[in-house]
């Protein structure tokens, strides 16, 4: 007998004739649509029995998405595109397995007060998957849980599970070498190590490149913590003022790190890449500089997702061994870094 086909958000879409979006902010209660919309949206979903609206006895058939509200986030559409682009992949890639993909956002209130979403409990389910950086508390909470666990693009390594990320020594390794092949010597590193693991595993892939090509690494060219994400900008500001010279090149932790150096030096009258060369990472496109065809790291966002669904689906109970899946990510050469000499 032929597996029934899963309902997803486009289908809800497509009955009510609005946008996939939509149906997403009125699943996820976000603003942005009307409470009329969000009331068909909601009776849509459970006529058609998406998702967490599935009945309770196929409960092994439903895998929870938890992930932190704010980054999908529409104050900066370019640098979020990211993490909408990694929700989708999950949800296609989960429902191509012929399960529901439950996503469960958890606000700035539930983390800190160390609160797990309504569904958590009140739906059965396969396993989860937890997206995104949370604070350590609040994954230690879902680590805590019986449920096989999965954690997506971040993760803590003294709360050992199972993790899919992007190869980030590999692909920084890749970038930094980029700027040596061109010529560059004195090379700066910018990205907040302490925050996130990514940011980690691509400080020690410049590193690694600069090492190994017998580069000298100026501490001083070197930005590797920060107080949050929200100070990004006002941090490398300050730290530029305080560098009485600029090396020729630099190695952002991602694109959004990239574009704010940019910015920053185009105010500076410095301009990229004639005076200062610069390569990012995560292959973002930032509408505000069209002009700017940033050297990047791609990442490959529907195979990391792929990835993290078959692993999920791949263990038998609360399974919490270190296994790590790294993704290749590919290296996309623009024009953001000017060749010397």
């Amino acid at each position: 007998m032929a597996r029934k086909k899963k309902i997803s958000m486009q289908d809800i879409a497509d009955k009510l004739n609005i946008s996939k979006n939509a149906v997403s902010l009125a699943l996820m209660n976000k603003k942005g649509i009307s409470e009329a919309t969000r009331y068909k949206v909601l009776q849509t979903a459970k006529e058609l029995g998406y998702g967490q609206f599935a009945a309770k006895e196929a409960g092994n058939m439903n895998i929870l998405i938890l992930f932190p509200e704010r980054i999908m986030s529409y104050q900066d559409n370019d640098h979020f595109q990211f993490f909408h682009d990694m929700i989708w992949g999950l949800e296609r890639s989960i429902r191509g397995r012929g399960y529901n993909a439950v996503v469960a956002p958890i606000d700035r209130e539930m983390e800190s007060g160390l609160k797990l979403p309504g569904l958590v409990s009140e739906l059965p389910c396969r396993g989860i998957i937890l997206f995104g950086i949370v604070d350590k508390e609040y994954a230690r909470l879902v680590w805590d849980m019986e449920l096989p666990l999965v954690m997506l693009d971040s993760y803590y390594r003294d709360l050992p599970c199972p993790v899919v990320t992007s190869a980030n020594i590999e692909g920084a390794y890749e970038a930094t070498s980029v700027l040596i092949a061109a010529g560059h010597r004195e090379i700066g590193f910018i990205g907040p190590t302490n925050l996130t693991t990514s940011h980690e595993e691509r400080w020690f892939g410049f590193w690694k490149a600069m090492r190994e090509q017998s580069v000298h690494i100026y501490d001083k060219y070197c930005l590797t913590e920060s107080n949050g994400y929200d100070e990004t900008e006002r941090e490398i500001a300050l730290w530029l003022n305080e560098l009485d010279q600029l090396p020729s090149g630099f190695f952002c932790g991602n694109d959004r790190i990239a574009y704010i150096l940019v910015g920053l030096l185009k105010e500076r009258g410095i301009t990229v890449p004639q005076q200062v060369s610069v390569v990012g990472y995560d292959d973002l496109q930032y509408s505000a500089m069209p002009e700017l065809r940033m050297t990047t790291v791609h990442v490959e966002k529907e195979k990391m997702c792929h990835a993290a669904a078959d692993l999920l689906l791949s263990l038998s109970g609360r399974n919490r061994d270190m296994i790590r899946v790294f993704v290749p990510p590919t290296l996309v050469i623009r024009d953001s870094v000017r060749k010397l000499g």
